[in-house]
């Protein structure tokens, strides 16, 4: 009696976690049947992968076949696409998940109406982030009606991305600091940036765009606190306060 809730765990788990394969499908790429075994891509840099299998349908008559994905392992920030379409471009059937369709949510649905020998056409295409390099892991389903998984195939991506050159540090100097006539600004990691100068009470006093090296004359402003703000082309705005005496 214990043997009837293993085996189903067991083909739960076969269908739910490894390509299936069947003679009732062929999945080709190139020329090479793909059905049950993995699809391999090596993408670098800025590049996009375009993949597009055969599948034909050999089951002697007329299906409904469906065509579904999965995400096995595949870092957040990628991308994908994909389409089942008639190899004649007659438009496919389209539908949302099924909910009897190997209970899974994380697939998407197309649907084609297959006569015996004739094949419709996977379009695949994977986007990867170029900061992230990983290997991920694509599964492509291909079922009747969405209830019985009879045939898959795996894409497997190796990719190496190129990662954002980290932003150089910025460095503020401004001496001296209580000043009484003159400021000398110098920035270090920007070459511009557009500084207000504003009092206690929020009033801007001076604004104008400065390079990496900027003499300010203070000597006309009245004694207190000041506050310089900096804003930067493409990064966050930030504020130094200047004592100034008269």
């Amino acid at each position: 009696m214990k043997l009837v809730p293993i085996l189903f765990l067991m083909l739960f788990f076969s269908i739910g976690n490894h390509a299936q394969t069947s003679n009732k499908f062929s999945i080709l790429a190139d020329g090479i049947n793909y059905s049950g075994s993995t699809f391999y891509i090596n993408l670098s840099g800025s590049e996009v992968s375009k993949i597009n299998f055969d599948i034909y349908n050999n089951f002697g008559s007329a299906q409904r076949i469906i065509v579904s994905r999965k995400l096995v392992n595949v870092p957040n920030s990628w991308s994908d696409f994909y389409r089942f379409d008639n190899s004649t471009n007659k438009p496919s059937i389209r539908n949302s998940p099924n909910a009897a369709e190997i209970n899974s949510s994380s697939r998407e649905s197309n649907i084609l109406e297959l006569s015996n020998g004739e094949f419709g056409k996977l379009k695949c295409e994977i986007n990867p982030d170029d900061a992230v390099s990983s290997t991920a892991l694509y599964r492509y389903y291909v079922s009747l009606e969405g209830t019985n998984v009879l045939d898959s195939v795996d894409v497997q991506v190796e990719f190496v991305g190129t990662p954002k050159p980290a932003k150089e540090e910025i460095h503020v100097s401004i001496v001296p600091n209580p000043a009484t006539d003159f400021i000398q600004i110098t920035m270090n990691g920007i070459e511009t940036a557009s500084l207000k100068m504003v009092d206690v009470f929020g009033n801007i006093i001076l604004k104008e765009n400065i390079g990496s090296s900027k003499k300010l004359n203070v000597s006309e402003f009245n004694s207190g606190i000041y506050f310089f703000v900096f804003d930067v082309p493409g990064r966050k705005s930030f504020t130094r306060k200047v004592i100034i005496r008269g």
